[in-house]
């Protein structure tokens, strides 16, 4: 049987491989494991969504299963995944419920669940709800039944957060945000406008069917015009959830999340905040992140992909800064999980405390051309590991040198095989890419 968590919540086509009957069970379940672990007192647990039209089912659907377990449910409403965890670490809940599936397209939903303090679950207390959501226990009646209540000023105090945490005024930039018509559509435009800055909302209605539908930071064509007609200094794109975003320069290029942990780690490193001068990130960020940050004296570590791979080094090594080539960016020192306006934020006080454009910021790195090369096989195991692909990786990153790299990934849910080149070139990059990939192909 396929674990019923995947590396961010539980995701899947609402209504069908996600309905609400799964989401009753899954929360009731969280709910009566918290309660085995310490029955002396009621439990909180906060409930936020994205717009998407499915999250009304399934928030009813959570809060029904919440309150038949004994827990108290607070309901916050839309509001982006940090939003959710950081209330919950601020208000002392037992736990956090984020309806959302992230950059996916309307379709599909899922549920996250954050633990006390805000972080995400371990696996192993993923594992055990899993394992006992197939019970049927004795549920509580009368006063021990939970009760639902709202929390009307949940997106204020998750703005005066966010700016408690921008170092300096943003006074002088003019930013457009897309919102992908999303669960930041109030908080951003809002949080940017507090902090000084001339803000152009972009894709802020949301309309529960239209979220992430071309738009948002997996297409930002139409931010990068945005930009361009409205003379901006720079455009910020959030996905549905907005625990990521990326962002376009003046000029309308882009900037991915690479290079916006290059600009971070070099700010942090200035103020002091960058701890043991080192950023943690996946093996798949740009080998230009690497160049830059040996030049400045940053030390980078690697984690498998997936942001609950960076966090959990963060916090291993007590680290400040991380994050994943999709502009999933986490600062410990002020969240417990990616924040994509925290990020921006930040990103924008760069700006103007160094009265330097973005594009000069983004300079930092240089982003080496990257060719990606999906191959089918019949083992992926076998494949990659295979003496043949060994010895043909092994010349390919001689060729290469210390200006290029290699990486083969199995996929973690197809018999595929990734084959990743980095190379000074785009043309040397594929040709390599496709030199490996006919080897890892020929492997029966």
């Amino acid at each position: 049987m396929s674990r019923l968590f995947g590396t961010d919540g539980v995701r899947g086509l609402a209504n069908s491989d996600l309905g609400p009957e799964l989401a009753m069970s899954l929360a009731s379940t969280a709910a009566r494991v918290l309660y085995d672990r310490d029955d002396s007192r009621r439990r909180i647990a906060l409930v936020g969504r994205d717009p998407r039209a499915s999250g009304e089912m399934l928030e009813a659907a959570v809060t029904a299963g919440l309150t038949s377990a004994g827990a108290d449910v607070v309901r916050v409403g839309v509001l982006p995944t940090p939003a959710v965890a950081r209330l919950v670490a601020d208000t002392g809940a037992d736990l956090g419920v984020m309806i959302s599936a992230s950059h996916n397209p309307m379709p599909d939903n899922g549920i996250k669940l954050f633990a006390a303090g805000g972080h995400k679950l371990a696996d192993a207390l993923e594992d055990e709800i899993a394992d006992r959501m197939a019970e049927n226990p004795v549920r509580p009646v009368g006063e021990h039944v939970g009760r639902v209540r709202d929390m009307p000023d949940a997106l204020d105090r998750y703005v005066d957060y966010l700016l408690a945490a921008t170092p300096g005024s943003l006074h002088g930039l003019r930013v457009v945000v897309d919102c992908a018509h999303g669960a930041a559509f109030r908080a951003a435009p809002e949080a940017y406008r507090r902090a000084g800055a001339e803000v152009v909302a972009l894709h802020a209605e949301p309309d529960g069917l239209n979220i992430n539908a071309d738009v948002g930071s997996t297409r930002p064509e139409r931010l990068r015009e945005a930009v361009l007609e409205h003379g901006a200094d720079l455009g910020i794109a959030h996905d549905g959830d907005a625990d990521r975003c990326v962002a376009v320069d003046a000029a309308g290029e882009l900037v991915d999340g690479d290079q916006l942990l290059a600009i971070l780690a070099v700010a942090m490193r200035d103020s002091g905040e960058l701890t043991g001068h080192t950023v943690v990130t996946t093996v798949m960020s740009n080998l230009g992140l690497h160049l830059a940050m040996r030049e400045y004296g940053v030390a980078l570590r690697t984690t498998a992909v997936g942001d609950r791979y960076v966090l959990e080094e963060l916090r291993d090594g007590g680290f400040a800064l991380g994050g994943e080539q999709s502009g999933h960016i986490v600062l410990p020192d002020h969240a417990t999980t990616g924040d994509g306006l925290l990020t921006a934020l930040r990103l924008m006080s760069r700006m103007a405390a160094a009265g330097a454009p973005l594009a000069e910021l983004a300079g930092t790195m240089t982003r080496l051309p990257q060719s990606l090369v999906n191959v089918s096989v019949s083992d992926k195991s076998t494949a990659v590991n295979a003496p043949a692909v060994s010895e043909a990786v092994a010349d390919a990153e001689s060729e290469l040198g210390e200006h290029g790299r290699v990486l083969l990934r199995p996929s973690g849910t197809e018999q595929l095989v990734r084959v990743m080149v980095e190379a000074p070139t785009a043309e040397c990059a594929k040709r390599t890419a496709e030199r490996l990939a006919e080897v890892v192909g020929s492997i029966r």
